[in-house]
């Protein structure tokens, strides 16, 4: 049997968020908002890079505010989990994690979700703030995940479907 007959075709989604320590205008932040459109770009160009969000007429989501006034967001598809682990811990997006400490409030619940979507289909935020809450409320399961408790596409088949969807 081929990989294809085990598993539907999906990407895989990803929901960070992360809690301002300072207004993004402020001096302490000018490092990180200097990185965003080199990062952006980057991740752009990735092997396996689907989608990332961008607010609408923007190069990226830094001024949605679905989770709070000083929470920032940032999703993205990929088609493969590796291909998200190498930009996310082998490129120069590293950086920018070790110095994340200077920018953002440590979070006691989980501030970072993965999901299968069928593949074609771009998440809205309401689906990934969803999955985050069910991360939060349920733990690591197929329908909402970590890298560290991560699940196959072929576990995840059975909540493939968007949130909301039938």
């Amino acid at each position: 049997m081929t990989a294809s007959q085990h598993a539907p075709a999906a990407h895989l989604a990803l929901l960070n968020v992360a809690t301002l320590r300072h207004p993004l205008d402020d001096p302490r932040m000018a490092p990180f908002v200097e990185m965003l459109e080199p990062l952006n770009s980057a991740a752009d160009g990735t092997p396996g890079f689907v989608w990332r969000l961008a607010e609408e007429g923007a190069d990226d989501a830094t001024e949605l505010r679905p989770a709070g006034d000083d929470v920032i967001v940032n999703m993205s598809v990929w088609e493969t989990q590796e291909s998200l682990w190498d930009f996310t811990y082998r490129s120069g997006h590293l950086e920018a994690m070790r110095r994340r400490r200077e920018w953002f409030a440590r979070h006691v619940e989980p501030h970072l979700v993965l999901w299968w979507v069928p593949a074609g289909h771009l998440p809205t935020v309401e689906e990934a703030l969803e999955r985050l809450a069910d991360l939060r409320a349920h733990g690591p399961s197929p329908r909402a995940f970590t890298f560290t408790s991560s699940y196959t596409v072929a576990e995840a088949a059975p909540h493939l479907q968007p949130t909301g969807t039938a």
